[in-house]
């Protein structure tokens, strides 16, 4: 028995409830920030003491935008490694002090160059944030609670978006640099809340069953599922789930290595699962409203800042609504049905943007104008409703315990690479082809529903090691499914070395 990590365990509050909760609100800051910062740079590209003050171009424009995913794809790289090697929670700790360290240099920004290197540094914080906060969620939540956590997760982005929305209208009529600089500044502050709460949370169980650290994992399973009552039979079947299964794999030769992502058919399956999120929902084509809203609006003829700030903060409360409607989906529907509902709708809204910007663009026809921007919020309302829970719920729970952190990594990888060449290259396709760049983006969003109606299988209704037995074809552990137990269909009585010791 670890003593030190069991002494850790003892400080978090003996309800479930209450652990749950801050175990989401913690990781949950993560996209907040990230939804901030989306929406505060639509706003500061719409804000003339913004683009005044740094001199910016088409380029220059692109290259402060996408400059955090630039970030990202660094810590892509490493961070799943570091967050195995030191563990879920402190590499949480780790990710958000460097996003608060980031936003100082921004906020501080006396150039373009530094303003692109504070915003990859930013990349680097909330990518890094973005690979262990689901891990970590996925692993130490009760599977019931795990659709909620992952799908709210990401559905906070519009949180985030919704306050610097709100921030940038109100810093807008500002005369100086502190008209960018204090939506700047307040993007900190989430990490800092994230720093606070972390002392109140404990480790994910399966990194310390991993670890060998067997009685702080029980522990945790037993808080998170019964509020500490380690004799519950869903906490005991929980606890050798895990550990059969993580034992199963440390004796198959399975590794935590970058390697062992590609070892097998099974784990390249896994990946390509995770991946394939990363890739559709960024190609989807929401990433010309999430970052040139005010460039879209300009084609659809509405050129006033304040108005399409306006729209900015309207837009980003309704796709919040429509996020969190998408998340109590997710359990009812299922992950794939949910996804290629999104996905087919999005798709027909985006062809219809297309269409209303060529007929209607920079003209004077108020209701054209106005069927323009219905068209957007329902485009924006379709991929929140599926991608904007599923981005963070679908890759942490097709991925088992040895490739999850790192194929993390290979998921934000693949979802900052993709978007780092789509916010660079939008700005140019909308100034060169402007509707026909929605007219593109939609024709590839018809294939996307066909590969996911082919590809995707269905997690929901299982805990993460009953997900082996949807890819690998078999279960590797003789205890029932948890579900069974909860509905009373199996009776399950497991007694721990540890509890026989006693």
């Amino acid at each position: 028995m670890n003593q030190a990590a069991l002494e850790k365990v003892t400080f978090i509050p003996r309800s479930s409830k209450i652990i749950s909760f801050l175990l989401i609100t913690c990781s949950c800051i993560t996209s907040t920030t990230f939804g901030y910062d989306a929406s505060m740079i639509n706003g500061l590209n719409i804000l003339p003491s913004y683009s005044n003050y740094f001199h910016l171009n088409t380029a220059t424009l692109a290259l402060n935008t996408a400059s955090i995913w630039i970030g990202g794809c660094l810590a892509s790289f490493c961070y799943g490694q570091f967050t195995d090697y030191i563990g879920r929670r402190p590499a949480l700790f780790w990710a958000a002090l460097i996003t608060v360290l980031a936003v100082v240099l921004q906020t501080a920004a006396q150039n373009v160059a530094m303003f692109v290197v504070a915003r990859i540094m930013i990349g680097f914080g909330t990518t890094a944030s973005g690979v262990c906060g689901p891990v970590y969620l996925a692993e130490t939540l009760p599977f019931q609670r795990r659709a909620w956590g992952l799908g709210v997760f990401n559905d906070f982005y519009y949180v985030g978006g919704l306050i610097a929305a709100g921030v940038t209208f109100g810093t807008a009529g500002l005369n100086s640099t502190w008209a960018w600089r204090i939506p700047s500044a307040i993007q900190g502050v989430f990490s800092v809340l994230c720093i606070v709460i972390i002392p109140f949370i404990p480790e994910s169980p399966r990194w310390l069953i991993y670890q060998m650290q067997h009685e702080a994992a029980l522990e945790v399973v037993a808080l998170m599922y019964a509020s500490g009552d380690r004799s519950d039979a869903l906490v005991t079947a929980q606890y050798k789930e895990i550990v059969d299964t993580i034992d199963y794999e440390k004796n198959v030769g399975e590794t935590l290595s970058m390697m062992q992502l590609v070892k097998t058919p099974s784990a390249r399956k896994r990946v390509t699962l995770a991946v394939s999120a990363a890739v559709f929902s960024t190609i989807a084509g929401n990433v010309i409203a999430s970052y040139y809203l005010g460039t879209m609006l300009d084609n659809a003829g509405i050129t006033n800042s304040t108005t399409q700030l306006e729209i900015n903060i309207i837009l980003n409360a309704w796709c919040l609504v429509c996020s969190i409607l998408g998340t109590y989906l997710a359990d009812r529907m299922g992950r794939k049905s949910l996804g290629i509902l999104s996905q087919t709708l999005l798709t027909i809204f985006l062809f219809l943007v297309g269409a209303l910007t060529k007929i209607y663009g920079n003209s004077t026809f108020n209701p054209g104008i106005y069927a323009t921007v219905a068209m957007l919020f329902l485009f924006q309302g379709s991929y929140s409703i599926g991608w904007t829970p599923l981005l963070y719920l679908y890759p942490p729970e097709v991925m088992n315990y040895s490739i999850r952190a790192n194929g993390m990594g290979v998921f934000q990888f693949a979802l900052n690479a993709t978007a780092l060449w789509a916010v660079f290259a939008f700005p140019f396709a909308l100034v060169a082809i402007g509707w026909k760049t929605y007219m593109i983006n939609g024709a590839w969003d018809v294939v996307i529903i066909g590969l996911m109606a082919w590809y995707w299988v269905e997690t929901k209704g299982t805990s993460l090691e009953e997900v082996d037995k949807i890819i690998d074809g078999e279960k590797h552990s003789d205890v029932p499914d948890l579900v069974s137990i909860i509905k009373g269909k199996t009776m399950y009585v497991y007694t721990t070395e540890m509890e026989m010791e006693k």
